[in-house]
């Protein structure tokens, strides 16, 4: 019976090594009689075309600067978006369980309308039907120093000012002093019992440090640059182009709606019994949610999550469907012009399997963290 076993297993990786040697053969004789090769030296020719967003771009940059910038496109958006539905999701998340039954519903509402439409028709909603009715930069939507209009967002941006590298070392010496302070701290009150306040000290520490450099030094260490209308542009700031805006709030409405199911799910999977003793103890309901609730839910909502910041990379590949040249864009105008198609798809691929694996690896490392030591 043994015998069997293995030999199944032996005959099925010869069938399926002959089967990708046959494919693999196949391949290389249809690119030979193409006069092609599965070579990566048509990365240095001239790619001839420009991409008007994210890093700069020129027509006599190669077509492995363009398949930078389309990564570097792809990687703004991805990260921007985890960050944004993590934020957003939490949020929805413990509205769903709130006492409160009118934000309850407003937010159940969003959550299974969202869910329950495809991406890709979210998207054109909210490009074509939202971001580009939107007015001219003549009749602009100002909301203080942010300008809303048919051509962007713009954002006031910040200016360095004198004192760089003081500035930069009071704020790492900051971030390590807070994260020493909070440390020690959280394990005095974990040996004694006594309330230490490790937050309160390490922000304290973290926004003090900076700010007494700011009175002790001469000159700002940032001002800021708000957009201003020259003629028939704005001047200053910066801009997030309506292909941009759409994407990145298409993916983070979208996950959002899934990241808030698996918070709620998260939140009632913990037992009522550890909210009524946390209640017992004096806690408000914020304190039971931020120190009993949550720490117990997150074990259960991480796994999940990973999947969705997993769907959130892989969707951003839709952003050609309202013209932002990310990674999957880019790569299309690359083997259309060099037509090295096999080359360029396999790059693709292994682009966004590494975005993954970096994302899972982050995720994981975050879930063995948080896990219940065994015995």
């Amino acid at each position: 019976m043994r015998f069997l076993q293995v030999g199944a297993q032996v005959v099925f990786v010869v069938l399926l090594a002959l089967a990708g040697s046959w494919l693999g053969s196949n391949l290389l004789q249809a690119l030979d009689a193409l006069g092609l090769n599965l070579g990566l030296g048509f990365f240095k020719q001239t790619a001839g075309f420009v991409i008007g967003q994210g890093p700069p771009m020129e027509r006599s940059d190669t077509f492995l600067r363009a398949y930078v910038v389309g990564v570097a496109n792809t990687l703004s958006v991805i990260s921007l978006g985890l960050a944004l539905a993590t934020i957003l999701g939490i949020l929805a998340g413990v509205s769903l369980v709130s006492p409160n039954w009118l934000l309850r519903s407003i937010v159940r509402i969003y959550v299974e309308v969202v869910r329950n439409t495809p991406l890709l028709v979210q998207l054109f909603f909210l490009y074509f039907a939202v971001i580009l009715q939107l007015p001219s930069l003549k009749d602009r939507i100002t909301l203080g120093p942010v300008v809303l209009s048919q051509r962007g967002l713009y954002l006031p941006r910040a200016i360095p000012g004198q004192h760089q590298l003081v500035w930069l070392g009071l704020t790492v010496g900051a971030i390590i002093a807070a994260t020493v302070v909070y440390s020690l701290r959280l394990r005095r009150r974990i040996r004694t019992g006594e309330e230490t306040r490790p937050g309160l000290w390490a922000t304290t520490i973290l926004v003090g440090v900076p700010l007494l450099g700011w009175f002790a030094l001469p000159g700002d260490p940032y001002t800021l640059q708000a957009p201003q209308l020259e003629g028939l542009r704005m001047v200053g700031g910066t801009r997030l182009t309506p292909e941009f805006a759409g994407i990145l709030l298409g993916l983070v409405i979208y996950t959002a709606a899934f990241i808030a199911d698996i918070v709620r799910a998260g939140l009632l999977a913990v037992a009522h019994g550890q909210r009524e003793a946390a209640r017992s103890l004096g806690l408000h309901e914020l304190q039971v949610l931020r120190f009993v609730v949550l720490p117990q839910a997150l074990r259960l909502i991480i796994p999940p999550t990973t999947n969705q910041f997993l769907n959130l990379a892989k969707n951003s590949s839709l952003a050609i469907g309202i013209g932002f040249p990310d990674l999957y864009a880019v790569s299309h105008i690359i083997f259309s012009q060099s037509g090295q198609a096999v080359q360029v798809i396999a790059l693709v691929m292994a682009t966004y399997l590494s975005i993954s694996l970096l994302i899972s690896f982050v995720m994981n490392a975050l879930n063995a963290r948080l896990r219940i030591p065994g015995r």
